[in-house]
Order: C-alpha cells, then structure tokens, then sequence
C-alpha cells in the first residue's frame, strides 16, 4: 500500500533518528547502506510529491514522482568527492529521472548532489565494465536545498531567519537568500541568545538540534 506523504515524512524523520543512534553506538555508515539507502528513497519521495516504487526491488527505479516520473535514487555518506555511483545500463532505460543524495553525517542532513533527467545524467557516466559510473567529483556542489520543501517552524533574529523544513533540514536566511553552511551563523545566534550548544552527553548539538532549539528560543 502506498505511504501518505504525512506517512512518508514520519518514516523519513524516524530513519533519520535511528541513523544518528546507530551512528552514535560507533557503527559505521558504510555498514548501514540499507537505512541510508531507505531515508533517500523517502527524502527523494518527499521532494518530488511521489511514492515509493510499489514492487519490492523494482527494476531501475526506486520512487514514482508526482508527475508520473521515474525516479532512480542514490545515495551516499561519503563526505569526500572521490568515489562512483554505480548504474546498470540494462534497467536504466526505464528511468526518467536520477537523483544522488548525499547524507552529511557530521550535520545529520540531506544534502542533494544532483537532480536531473536521466539524459543529463548520462553525460555525466563513464562506461567501467559492465556497469555505468557517475564520480561524485563530477557532480554539482551539494545545496542545502534543491526545491521547495515547505516550511514548518521559523524565527527571527535580527537580520536573520532561522527555518526549519518539511524533511528537518535546518536554513539560516539574510534577505530570503540561504547562507551557507548554516552552522556557524546558528552558533552566532545561541551566543547571544545564551542557547548552549552543548547537550547532555557534554557532545555539540548538530546543525538540525541546534536550530530546532533557536527557533523554539526565539518563539517562546
């Protein structure tokens, strides 16, 4: 049965938590492909207003977008440029659309590292055996927002805007323009608001925690 999209970003926050706390026990992403891989098919869900594939390993694409495209999605925690996403040139003609994500496990965020049509892609592969490759080097720099994702908290300090999204991303914006990377200009903000950014465990809080308790600060 299809996920509602208030299903699909329950299950994305949900994978996103059981993700950090795995990572906190000390296991490392590389063993975690499965999770990774199931929070990028739900990020890729959200994103394009789709569905994930209806069929248990679906040959060649993983999400059906709102518009009735194809979606093949990959993802990565690697934080370095260097490395390859793998394709299959059997099943890849019945894609229309790729997207590569990449989960920045220092910041516990989604960051999207190309959105486009297959054909676009395919200017990007190489050919290594059977199989095509897409190196991460040559993909765009990763933004922290690629489409709109709706709003769902917000706050105001001065010039600034502190937003929280739909998928827990957290933006800091100057004049509706993001700046980036957003942590620094949120530990600027808990300086002068006296928001500590250390939790419990004496660990710095990450970008999503900490401009979730600036804007609950800025709210109150």
């Amino acid at each position: 049965m299809a996920l509602t999209q208030i299903q699909v970003i329950q299950s994305l926050g949900e994978s996103m938590s059981w993700l950090e706390r795995e990572l906190s026990w000390g296991v490392p992403i590389t063993e975690l492909r499965h999770l990774t891989g199931r929070i990028g098919e739900l990020y890729s869900a959200l994103i394009t207003n789709g569905q994930m594939a209806t069929e248990v390993n679906q040959s060649g694409y993983d999400v059906v977008s709102g518009e009735g495209e194809r979606v093949s999605v990959k993802t990565t925690g690697r934080l370095a440029n260097n490395g390859h996403i793998s394709f299959n040139p059997n099943t890849l003609n019945r894609v229309d659309r790729v997207i590569v994500l990449r989960i920045n496990i220092e910041e516990m965020q989604i960051e999207t590292l190309f959105d486009g049509t297959v054909e676009q892609a395919k200017v990007l592969m190489c050919t290594s055996g059977s199989k095509y490759t897409l190196a991460l080097s040559k993909l765009t720099k990763p933004s922290s927002l690629n489409r709109d994702i709706p709003k769902v908290k917000e706050g105001v300090w001065r010039e600034l805007t502190v937003v929280e999204r739909e998928n827990g991303s957290i933006e800091v914006m100057e004049n509706e323009t993001p700046l980036l990377p957003a942590k620094p200009h949120l530990r600027r903000v808990a300086k002068e608001l006296g928001v500590s950014m250390i939790n419990s465990n004496g660990n710095h809080y990450n970008t999503r925690q900490l401009g979730s308790l600036i804007i609950r600060e800025l709210n109150a």
